[in-house]
C-alpha cells in the first residue's frame, strides 16, 4: 500500500516485475511534478495504482508545487506522501510543513476527499489535529507514534499500512496488537526501508505478511485473504463516499 516505484534504480524493470507477479501495489510520489512521469510507471497494469504526493520532508523545497497539487488533484484517486514529520531533521521546516499539509488537505477536500497514505514521523498528535473533520480516508504508513495517539487514529477512523521494517521492532509489533485487524494493509516503502540489511521491493510484503501470520498466531493464507479483503473495502467504501 505504500512505495516509492519511481525512485528505484530502475523503475521501469521494477513495474514490469510487479507486473509479471500481479501484485497489487499503491506508488506514492514525493511531489506534484513527479505524479505524470510516475502515472507513466502504471500503464498497462492496472494493479498498479499512483498516489499525487507531496513530502514534508520537501515542503521547504517544493512549497509552490502545491498549485500543481491542485492542477492534478482531480486525476488521482489516491494522494500520498503527504503529512509531517517532526524529526529533529526537520524540525525546523515545520511551519512550511505545516502550511503545506494545510493546504494539501484543503485541496482533497475540496475535490470531495480521496485515499490517503500518511507520513507522521514524530508529529502524530499534529497529524490527527489536522485530519480532524477531513474528507477522506487516511491511513497512517508506518506508524510510531504512542499508545494513546494510535487509540485516537483507531477512534478516528484510520487505517494502517505496516510493513518488514516496522514489524521486525518491538514497539511496531506492541503497537499492530492495538490496531483492528480490518484496518490494517500491508506496505514496504521501498527502496527507502530495508529488511534484514536489504532493500524492500513491492513484492517483499511478502515478509510482512509472514510477520502478521507469527504476531496474530493464524495462518499465512489467512492473513493474505484479511489483507485482500481489506484492500477491497478500503477501495469500496472510498468509492461510496465520493
Amino acid at each position: 500500500m505504500h512505495c516509492h516505484l519511481d525512485l528505484y534504480p530502475d523503475p521501469a524493470k521494477v513495474a514490469a516485475e510487479c507486473r509479471k507477479r500481479g501484485i497489487y501495489v499503491l506508488s506514492v510520489t514525493t511531489t506534484p511534478s513527479a505524479w505524470h512521469g510516475t502515472n507513466k510507471l502504471a500503464l498497462g497494469n492496472e494493479k498498479i495504482r499512483t498516489a499525487l504526493g507531496l513530502h514534508p520532508q520537501l515542503a521547504h523545497h517544493r512549497s509552490h508545487e502545491v498549485e500543481l497539487f491542485n492542477a492534478f488533484i482531480s486525476e488521482a484517486k489516491y494522494v500520498g506522501e503527504i503529512g509531517l514529520d517532526g524529526s529533529k531533521e526537520f524540525k525546523d521546516h515545520w511551519k512550511i510543513q505545516l502550511k503545506v499539509f494545510r493546504q494539501v488537505l484543503k485541496s482533497i477536500n475540496n475535490a470531495g476527499g480521496r485515499i490517503m497514505t500518511i507520513h507522521s514521523r514524530s508529529s502524530a498528535e499534529a497529524v490527527l489535529d489536522e485530519l480532524e473533520g477531513a474528507l477522506g480516508v487516511p491511513i497512517l504508513h508506518w506508524f510510531t507514534g504512542s499508545r494513546s495517539e494510535l487509540k485516537r487514529a483507531v477512534d478516528m477512523g484510520c487505517w494502517f499500512s505496516v510493513g518488514p521494517a516496522m514489524l521486525s521492532t518491538k514497539k511496531g509489533a506492541d503497537l499492530l496488537s492495538l490496531i483492528p485487524r480490518h484496518r490494517v494493509l500491508t506496505e514496504t516503502d521501498g527502496p527507502f526501508a530495508k529488511f534484514n540489511g536489504k532493500t524492500l521491493n513491492p513484492w517483499d510484503c511478502e515478509a510482512a505478511v509472514e510477520q502478521l501470520a507469527n504476531l496474530w498466531a493464524i495462518p499465512k493464507e489467512d492473513v493474505c485473504h484479511m489483507v485482500k479483503t481489506n484492500l477491497k473495502n478500503l477501495v469500496a467504501t472510498s468509492s461510496s463516499d465520493h
